[in-house]
């Protein structure tokens, strides 16, 4: 054929050459495998064609699972969001809050009132234009005294929203937030139509985002199609479908056989078979996610902070790092900051495995063994049972018996998770440390999983969250930091990366690092190359 390298690379970015014929003729000229996929890669993704159906096998989803974004507790239930939705601001690559309906965002120097302008022209799926009476009625449903929505404890600082006009949303908080507009982002917060005598309409997930519903059915799988008049480039895909498969074995070879173009969660240990697939890529994505297992602090023994103490000593994490991650990761130390989150600090002491302490707070607990359970189930995060295992053989050293019970994968988040006493849950973490502090560690934040109030820390959340001098928040988050890491009930075991795989034949851009699935927005930014 005689083609140069310049001239297959942009034939490939106007899609005239496929990646097969690629690799073979980069291959001829003396480029290795590898090197001709990631070249091709980086030409077809160079310009996003339009067209075909894209199928995402997702690691989460049950039964119990509903269109009602105040109840969205998973990563299959959040996508649902992602497609069908659009928050006043979305998160970048670089993990800053941009504008998304929102068109511009001004703050008052005390960063207590925040205008939004709205873009003009956004359209609901059913044709009626986006109004700044609809982001009020949105947020009002969150905000509800009596709503049970996760993001309310995030909302809880607003002390008016109102329209001024069509196109400006006014927000005045009680204290001031210098991190407000990320909080406009969180996935539970897409605008829907305001109902006539209060409420939204989200019962057939009609919103402004990228995706149309088509069905849905809990737990199995959700199908939408391009949104054609939709407020920004893209989407490219006509039509997309997200399938449930917990299970990771059955999601790895639903990838392999081609009956899916994308999956989640890896298995780890399998993952060397996935990157020598030719015909697969793997993402490994250092983000702001872990894995934890959550103590009831209301509930005998976990209400002792000596015999939290003894647990948080009595795990070897860094075994769980390499077993269960296969060193994807690092091993945690009770801070849900990641390190590379602003403010985020490493408290002391550092949590290890040590016999000797554990044995030491089970001494100051007035005890010379424990008997504890610990609920686990591969539907918190892929591993979670070995995991469980690793730390039931670990703490038998330290004169504490752990016992595993082993729950089912349906339900789990319904049944298990802020149900049962022990148990293993995760987070993608949140681009801020207020947001994290706020979401999941606040008095009274709905998703408060180990249900610990402490007056200090709530108090510091609200100094640092109206602070604009970052050496005086800085202090103040980490006091905090320190305060959850000595008293918390939260057991932050280890931050895991977001390992994904797909197809060869998709391409996409940066990807975000502050969400699993590309930050949430891969139905939207991918394509088919």
């Amino acid at each position: 054929m005689g083609l140069d390298l310049t001239t297959m690379q942009h034939l490939a970015q106007k899609g005239r050459m496929g990646r097969r014929d690629f690799i073979q003729l980069a291959m001829a000229a003396g480029i290795t495998a590898g090197a001709a996929q990631t070249m091709f890669a980086r030409a077809a993704r160079a310009e996003p064609k339009r067209g075909g159906k894209f199928i995402a096998g997702i690691g989460h989803g049950q039964t119990a699972d509903s269109l009602d974004p105040a109840t969205w507790a998973n990563a299959f239930s959040a996508d649902v969001g992602f497609v069908t939705g659009n928050c006043l601001t979305a998160i970048d690559a670089k993990n800053n809050a941009v504008p998304d309906v929102a068109e511009s965002i001004e703050a008052s120097d005390d960063a207590k009132t925040w205008v939004f302008k709205l873009r003009k022209g956004i359209e609901f799926h059913n044709g009626k234009t986006l109004t700044a009476a609809d982001v009020v009625a949105t947020y009002n449903y969150h905000r509800d005294e009596n709503s049970k929505s996760a993001a309310k404890s995030v909302l809880a600082d607003i002390a008016e929203i109102k329209a001024d006009g069509d196109e400006t949303v006014v927000f005045t908080l009680a204290s001031g937030s210098a991190d407000f507009p990320y909080i406009t982002s969180d996935y539970h917060l897409p605008i829907y139509q305001a109902k006539d005598g209060g409420g939204i309409a989200w019962e057939e997930g009609i919103g402004t985002g990228p995706f149309i519903h088509d069905r849905y059915e809990p737990g199995v799988r959700f199908n939408a199609k391009r949104n054609p008049n939709y407020h920004k480039d893209g989407p490219w895909f006509d039509e997309i479908e997200m399938v449930s498969i917990v299970d990771v074995a059955a999601r790895q070879n639903a990838l392999v056989t081609g009956d899916i173009h994308y999956m989640d969660r890896c298995d780890l240990k399998t993952l060397n078979l996935l990157k020598r697939n030719p015909d697969l890529v793997v993402s490994d994505i250092t983000g702001f996610s872990h894995y934890v297992a959550p103590m009831d602090v209301r509930v005998a023994p976990f209400d002792n902070v000596d015999v939290r103490l003894a647990l948080k000593w009595a795990v070897n994490r860094q075994e769980i790092v390499e077993k269960v991650l296969l060193g994807h990761g690092i091993a945690g130390n009770d801070n849900p900051l990641a390190p590379s989150i602003k403010f985020a600090t490493n408290p002391e002491p550092v949590y290890a495995y040590d016999p000797d302490k554990a044995k030491f707070h089970l001494k100051k607990a007035g005890l010379s063994s424990l008997a504890v359970d610990l609920s686990a189930s591969d539907a918190a995060f892929a591993g979670a049972v070995d995991a469980a295992v690793l730390m039931r053989e670990s703490a038998a050293a330290c004169g504490i018996d752990i016992n595993v019970i082993m729950e089912a994968n349906d339900g789990y988040w319904d049944a298990v998770w802020m149900k049962k006493p022990w148990c293993f849950s995760y987070w993608s973490g949140r681009p801020t440390a207020d947001w994290m502090f706020t979401t999941a560690y606040a008095a009274e934040a709905a998703w408060n999983d180990t249900f610990w109030k402490h007056d200090r820390f709530n108090e510091l959340l609200v100094q640092a969250r109206a602070e604009t001098d970052d050496a005086t928040r800085a202090a103040l988050y980490a006091e905090m930091q320190q305060i959850l890491h000595d008293d918390g009930g939260i057991m932050v075991l280890m931050f895991n990366n977001f390992t994904s795989a797909h197809a060869s034949s998709l391409a996409h851009g940066e990807l975000n690092s502050n969400y699993d699935h590309d930050g949430g927005y891969m139905f939207e930014r991918w394509w088919f190359a």
